[in-house]
């Protein structure tokens, strides 16, 4: 018993920091990160400024001679302003302890937060399990850095290195996420319901211009087998009692073939619980009914279908590489089988003519009133870092922030680009309000509202909204971010 504990206290800590955001996604990428390091020798603590109340004084009470490092994930937008004052509160106190910054942002700028901010000791790239590992590996036997692929950091001078780029590595060769690092019940109680969230799959093979994944993953995929997925999930399902199940991957069905298999295994081991996941149009048109009916009857609730323009010539200038027939045949099947389907709509692209939009408006109506599980979110372009039309604009004129703080002020959700007139905003928004109003559940609860609103939505007449100022009056709208 006593070499027991005397092992225990042995391992060094690893603490993990999960930032603040408007959204309560389990932390995936750090679960991941710490289903992967060698647990025999290091002991992963996981804090989610979004659960924990004061999450700099726990981290610091856990810092000690046995803390080998701090990690932060780090996406770009508003988190990255939680990441900033934690990471610098927390070296401030703890200046011997390594800071490790990671995620989308890192990925896209490698070398910037660590010329910029004195706190942050390494970045990492791209995949991060096994750079992760190898790097703490390294950290604890005071090891150079030079040949550990994926990351980068400052030598003894203070000079940044980039080292090579790591090829994405297949997920099947990475241990399970280990959910117990987590409070699971506390996440379940913030999102209002018993919903787990799970990635399959690294990567995406397509190559759409607005998007920073082809700049990150350079157009690679990797996904689990489906037996492995079933088999961790049932296990997950048996110690945490969920009922919903969401897919976080961004091309869930790239291989139907896989999907298929697991949604019969899911069928066959009576797995009650229902799921959401991303699909493309192209992967759905490319099934049967007969195989719409697999899913559905396997528990699949929703699916999130990316539509962005409902101008095909704008769909073929984004590299989208759909046709609108496929978003159509998709949303009939989804309709007889009484699937939902969120269809999101991007306005606003650098060049987008009134034509484009008109057409994305009339889609979007169509959609909309095809039936009650549909839903059509409308969100302006604003310039992800990475991605194929950013670097144009960027070389066009359009400045992007320069510096590791300006990208937390960085909106992608609420804000837009110039290419978006005040005339064509207050459009949209009106747009958005009515559909609210005339399809959501609060709406309905108001026939004769709801009556008007469609009205107002059938003939696009947004003049004098008499019922928007009133609803803004008495209820403003949040600022996201």
């Amino acid at each position: 018993m006593d070499k027991v504990v005397l092992l225990i206290r042995l391992k060094k800590k690893v603490l993990l920091y999960n930032p603040k955001a408007v959204f309560y996604d389990l932390p995936l990428a750090l679960i991941a990160l710490a289903s992967n390091i060698d647990r025999e020798k290091y002991d992963p603590i996981i804090i989610d400024g979004r659960i924990e109340k004061n999450p700099i004084e726990k981290l610091n009470q856990l810092a000690d001679d046995t803390t080998l490092c701090l990690g932060v994930t780090c996406l770009t937008g508003a988190p990255i302003k939680d990441a900033l004052k934690i990471s610098e509160e927390f070296k401030a106190l703890n200046p011997d302890i390594p800071v490790i910054w990671g995620g989308w942002h890192t990925s896209l700028f490698a070398l910037e937060p660590l010329k910029e901010l004195s706190f942050v000791d390494f970045t990492v790239q791209g995949q991060g399990e096994a750079s992760f590992s190898e790097l703490l590996s390294a950290i604890d036997s005071h090891k150079d850095y030079k040949s550990i692929e994926g990351i980068s950091y400052k030598d003894d001078e203070n000079t940044c290195h980039r080292n090579k780029a790591r090829a994405t590595n297949d997920i099947n060769s990475f241990n399970p996420c280990d959910y117990s690092l987590i409070d699971v019940e506390a996440y379940f109680k913030l999102k209002g319901r018993r919903q787990l969230d799970y990635i399959s799959s690294a990567g995406c093979y397509f190559r759409c211009s607005f998007c920073a994944d082809p700049f990150v993953f350079e157009r690679k995929f990797t996904s689990l087998k489906p037996e492995r997925i079933v088999e961790e999930l049932k296990s997950l399902w048996t110690a945490y009692k969920f009922t919903d199940l969401n897919f976080q991957d961004e091309t869930f069905f790239t291989y139907k073939k896989d999907i298929l298999k697991m949604a019969e295994l899911f069928i066959e081991n009576k797995m009650n619980f229902s799921w959401a996941a991303t699909m493309r149009a192209d992967q759905g048109s490319r099934m049967t009914f007969e195989e719409f009916e697999i899913l559905k009857k396997s528990g699949l609730r929703r699916l999130l279908i990316g539509v962005e323009s409902g101008s095909q010539e704008m769909m073929d200038w984004l590299k989208k590489d759909i046709k609108m027939e496929q978003v159509w045949l998709c949303a009939e099947r989804c309709k007889k089988l009484g699937i939902n389907v969120i269809f999101p709509f991007i306005v606003g692209f650098p060049g987008e003519s009134d034509q484009s939009v008109e057409h994305s408006i009339q889609m979007i109506k169509e959609l909309r009133a095809m039936s009650d599980g549909f839903d059509t979110p409308i969100f302006y372009f604003k310039p992800y870092p990475g991605s194929a039309i950013t670097s144009e604009v960027a070389k066009n004129g359009y400045s992007l922030p320069k510096k590791t703080e300006d990208w937390g002020e960085f909106d992608y959700i609420g804000s837009h680009g110039p290419w978006v007139s005040t005339e064509k905003r207050k459009k949209i928004e009106r747009l958005k309000f009515y559909l609210k109003l005339a399809y959501s559940k609060k709406g309905k609860s108001i026939p004769l509202l709801s009556a008007v609103a469609k009205r107002r939505v059938k003939n696009s007449r947004f003049a004098f909204p008499i019922e928007k100022w009133v609803f803004e009056s008495l209820r403003p709208s949040k600022r996201l971010s």
